[in-house]
């Protein structure tokens, strides 16, 4: 039982941002669908740079994500969409 306490974090479902939802669709979903979704997107595109793979170069809907159109490093990328996800129960509650 303790290590799916542990999993529960990555696996509770989140609300998507409609900039997000655009890229990974509509929540909500675990992070990790979000993220899993927003690579599929990124190599569906090519918009990872050729000479740095590490370097992601966002395309217009992604840099609404990302809040610029500069290229950004995958490792820096988790943040930014970070913040377009929320607590879907959070949420749900709220609007009660």
């Amino acid at each position: 039982m303790a290590k799916e306490k542990k999993n529960s974090a990555f696996m509770k479902p989140l609300q998507v941002s409609e900039e997000l939802a655009v890229i990974v669709g509509r929540g909500p979903m675990p992070r990790t669908e979000v993220a899993k979704r927003l690579w599929d997107y990124i190599k569906k595109h090519k918009l990872q740079d050729p000479k740095n793979k590490r370097n992601i170069i966002p395309n217009a809907d992604l840099s609404r994500v990302f809040g610029s159109p500069s290229p950004i490093n995958m490792f820096k990328m988790t943040s930014k969409v970070s913040s377009h996800l929320t607590d879907a129960e959070a949420a749900t509650a709220h609007r009660r």
